[in-house]
């Protein structure tokens, strides 16, 4: 192996969440690519309509948690915590789950933690931090066999050891090579199955939900999804620090028991946000309250469009029986779930 070659999951670990890792830098996510948070207020209005649905679901308990994880610089929890605290009051406990430090000037209500709290009865939401879960990458030689590829931190990539163990039984499973043309790739979702296990394993009872891209047992990409972004644009993955490194999510092998797939457009249409235009009657009768509502029409198009966020996937857990069906899935149970 030649000096400074790592796998993928090792070398994307180093960049992202080393002592001058890509999310150490003091702008956060939000300073080089625009999720859901950002793109509108609308968004975090629904995540606190699920909030509220697992409150009355739970029978109002004594304490409320809402766990933000992956949480960037608190921008989701700040906004779902300003429209649920008038109601919610001191029963609502927000934690904040992020490996940066804590940001100046964020709501002391808010628990800043590293790592899932555990116990805790109420709303697990994790918005784009699957796809940040460090993986690692199979690709298939001139003979067809699946083997790790390494990369050195400028980015040049070379083939491997046999994927074997663990790892080969996930792409059996989830992601078969077997067969497939020389240069095809796969990402090895196990950590995220077993990162996504952990945190749901932190809710006594309530609801968990992941939100990414994502991909399914049939549909998955040949050559895999690697990439890179950077000020917001898509750039080739440098495992330096100068860069995210993101790859879609295999949300179906994630998925744990009574879990449900739903695409952001079902999913956020059950919440109430709904991107139909306003009539053209209210614009003679309060053209001010026609343009607020034609705004926000637009910004429900832009969260629910198929082609864009709208098809984020959802992955939509229940921990006990209490909040089970609170998002009616649109297709059924995952892939491959028993």
């Amino acid at each position: 192996m030649a000096s400074g070659t790592r796998t993928w999951r090792a070398a994307t670990e180093a960049a992202l969440y080393g002592p001058n890792g890509f999310y150490r830098r003091p702008e956060g996510p939000a300073g080089h690519f625009r999720t859901s948070v950002h793109a509108s207020p609308l968004y975090a209005g629904a995540v606190a309509e699920l909030l509220r649905r697992v409150d009355a679901a739970l029978c109002h308990p004594a304490e409320l948690a809402f766990t933000d994880v992956g949480a960037g610089r608190g921008e989701l929890l700040t906004a779902v915590l300003a429209r649920t605290a008038p109601e919610l009051g001191a029963r609502l406990r927000p934690y904040a789950v992020e490996r940066a430090e804590r940001p100046p000037g964020i709501d002391e209500r808010i628990t800043w933690v590293s790592d899932v709290p555990e116990g805790v009865d109420g709303l697990l939401f994790a918005n784009e931090w699957l796809d940040n879960v460090p993986v690692d990458v199979a690709e298939t030689d001139a003979e067809g066999i699946a083997r790790q590829v390494l990369v050195q931190e400028d980015g040049e990539e070379l083939l491997g050891e046999p994927v074997s163990g663990a790892d080969a039984a996930w792409l059996a499973r989830w992601w078969p090579l077997d067969g497939a043309p020389p240069g095809s790739r796969a990402e090895i979702g196990l950590p995220r199955d077993a990162a996504w296990a952990r945190a749901v394993r932190g809710l006594r009872s309530g609801l968990a939900v992941a939100v990414d891209y994502a991909h399914r047992h049939d549909a998955r990409p040949p050559f895999g999804t690697l990439t890179g972004f950077r000020e917001g644009r898509e750039v080739r993955p440098v495992p330096d620090g100068s860069c995210d490194i993101t790859a879609h999510v295999a949300l179906d092998a994630c998925a744990g028991p009574g879990s449900s797939l739903l695409t952001q457009r079902d999913a956020l249409h059950a919440l109430g946000v709904d991107g139909s235009r306003p009539p053209l009657s209210l614009a003679s009768s309060d053209p001010a309250a026609y343009v607020r509502a034609l705004g926000a029409a637009g910004e429900a198009a832009e969260l629910t469009a198929p082609a864009g966020l709208g098809g984020f996937g959802w992955l939509v857990q229940p921990v006990g029986d209490a909040c089970a069906g609170l998002l009616e899935p649109a297709h059924g149970r995952p892939d491959g779930e028993g």
